[in-house]
């Protein structure tokens, strides 16, 4: 049966003088999700938002908040994020040696356990371990910096990762984020993806409730979830 796709708009594109009034807005539009991406300067070359901010983020939120750890040393913070409100967890293949084992960790706390992998990794380096998941994040953009363009070969690997969980009937989720706009996203969502994370094509837009409004009216003639 179609249905409609997820929508996340990435807080890190927001106002950050503004951030209850932001979070305000993204609870009384049409998206699903609120995306909070969590930097240490260490993995990615920026710093974002700690815990106590998550925190105050999440209490403020009526979406399911999907928390993007860009931070070495994961297996140190699910634990903090979650308790901070994260729903879904999601870490990065490459910031880890225990993917599978990880994933665990975040479902026996009772969060949905999400792994992203930078433009430069095959996605099929997480075949073996796709049951393990609730969602593969692919990259479209180097992570650790908003605005940047979406890099157009990471249609070739939604596709390919789409093929793989069909053919397995598996539930697993795939997140595309980095670059995603109005202009692009029916072409991502034809390729396979399942939720889009938009962030300076919602905050940046000069009625971020019509904008969200348009992606969700975007026609999905051969998309189905």
């Amino acid at each position: 049966m179609e249905r409609k796709f997820i929508l996340a708009p990435s807080i890190l594109a927001a106002d950050f003088g503004q951030l209850n009034q932001e979070i305000d807005m993204i609870n009384q539009s049409e998206a699903e999700w609120l995306h909070v991406d969590v930097m240490d300067g260490h993995f990615v070359p920026n710093l974002s938002f700690g815990i106590p901010l998550v925190k105050s983020m999440a209490k403020a939120s009526n979406k399911l908040v999907d928390v993007h750890l860009m931070i070495s040393n994961p297996e140190s913070y699910i634990h903090k994020y979650h308790e901070a409100g994260a729903e879904m967890l999601t870490f990065h293949y490459e910031a880890t040696d225990h993917v599978h084992s990880l994933a665990q960790q975040i479902r026996a706390m009772g969060a949905k356990a999400g792994c992203a992998i930078n433009p430069h990794t095959p996605v099929e380096l997480l075949f073996d371990v796709l049951e393990d998941l609730d969602m593969v994040c692919i990259m479209s953009v180097n992570p650790g910096f908003g605005g940047q363009k979406f890099i157009y070969r990471t249609l070739n690997k939604i596709t390919r990762l789409r093929n793989e969980i069909d053919q397995r009937n598996l539930s697993t989720l795939i997140e595309i984020d980095g670059g995603v706009g109005l202009h692009n996203a029916e072409k991502i969502l034809q390729a396979g993806a399942h939720v889009l994370v938009a962030g300076s094509a919602v905050f940046k837009s000069d009625d971020p409730i019509a904008t969200i409004r348009k992606f969700k009216e975007i026609e999905k003639n051969s998309y189905t979830v």
